[in-house]
């Protein structure tokens, strides 16, 4: 489909016949003395093409028309293809330090350790984020940046099941995490800058304190949504027998509420595999993804080829009016103008 953003240009289609036959006006004064015309220029074994009045007034046309199209600003539609609009700039921070190998998860009803229950369950939460750009953080004894803001969940979710403990340290940078979200996070619009904090521990390294890095989030308008993960009791073989401990004693939920609280957010308790589904449920709920997809015509303007076919015309034109020849023209000495 055909359209031109500037119509009303095709108004002066008709302006050069107008022009033609209008009653002309006989110019005063003296001319141009022009002397031996027939020498003005030699042609040394070479033919110059014929005059051809007809090909040259309808090159003329076509480059008039070709032009007054060109500036008519002519655009292609395509086929309306689907685009999904843009949702939230989300960033997930998933701590990779020593205590998430702790096995007091389950997969399939087969014993997992944290991360790896963490990992299944992002899967699943990544690939219904349509219209999102997400990132990833991993974090122990420092931050790093795993993955950058992208609508390409395909990969994003790549890059997180290819995260293995130990990555960052074996420590739990909290501070840094937040600090690396918060600048990743810059100069986005303040109601989508969404950071989720997963953790399992206290913060134990890291330059920067965590709540200072709250209190900075919370200027910059982004909001935390923390997550405390590892189960309340597990049963470990000792000398004695079985016996029942508490693999999350090391968990700072005071910490991780203070934080969600403070920017906005909410602190979710994962005590289980299927815990942390219904806790990114909630998030899926709490962060809506746009509702409907959006359908748009891709658009190619025609500007450029139209103004290279009105060129091409002019020159035409220019061949059939004898004005270029087609091999170099020599000046006599003696010649006069």
């Amino acid at each position: 489909m055909l359209e031109l953003s500037w119509p009303w240009f095709l108004l002066i289609l008709p302006l050069p016949f107008i022009l033609y036959f209008l009653p002309k006006t006989k110019v005063k004064g003296d001319g141009i003395w022009w002397g031996n015309t027939s020498q003005l220029i030699h042609h040394q074994g070479s033919n110059v093409l014929p005059r051809n009045p007809t090909l040259r007034y309808a090159c003329l046309a076509l480059s008039w028309f070709l032009l007054v199209l060109a500036i008519a600003q002519p655009v292609w539609l395509g086929e309306p293809t689907k685009v999904t609009p843009s949702g939230r700039d989300l960033l997930i921070a998933l701590d990779l330090s020593g205590s998430m190998q702790v096995t007091d998860m389950t997969l399939n009803d087969q014993p997992a350790n944290r991360l790896e229950a963490a990992k299944s369950v992002l899967s699943d939460f990544i690939k219904e984020r349509r219209g999102d750009r997400i990132g990833i953080i991993v974090f122990g004894t420092k931050a790093y940046l795993q993955a950058p803001l992208s609508f390409d969940t395909k990969t994003i979710n790549q890059l997180v099941q290819e995260t293995q403990i130990g990555f960052a340290g074996e420590q739990t940078a909290i501070g840094d995490a937040i600090g690396l979200g918060i600048k990743r996070l810059e100069d986005k619009p303040s109601d989508k800058k969404v950071l989720i904090l997963m953790t399992d521990g206290a913060n134990t390294a890291g330059r920067v304190q965590p709540q200072q890095a709250a209190t900075f989030a919370a200027s910059q308008n982004v909001r935390i949504h923390t997550i405390g993960i590892g189960a309340d009791s597990m049963m470990v073989q000792s000398f004695f027998g079985p016996k029942a401990i508490n693999p999350s004693s090391d968990l700072d939920e005071t910490l991780l509420k203070n934080i969600a609280a403070q920017t906005g957010g909410e602190y979710f308790r994962a005590k289980s595999t299927e815990d942390l589904r219904a806790i990114y449920q909630t998030l899926d709920a709490l962060e809506p993804t746009p509702a409907e997809d959006i359908w748009q015509r891709p658009l190619t303007s025609l500007f450029h080829w139209l103004g290279f076919g009105s060129v091409a015309f002019l020159a035409l034109s220019l061949l059939a009016s004898r004005q270029v020849s087609l091999r170099t023209r020599n000046w006599h000495k003696g010649d006069r103008l």
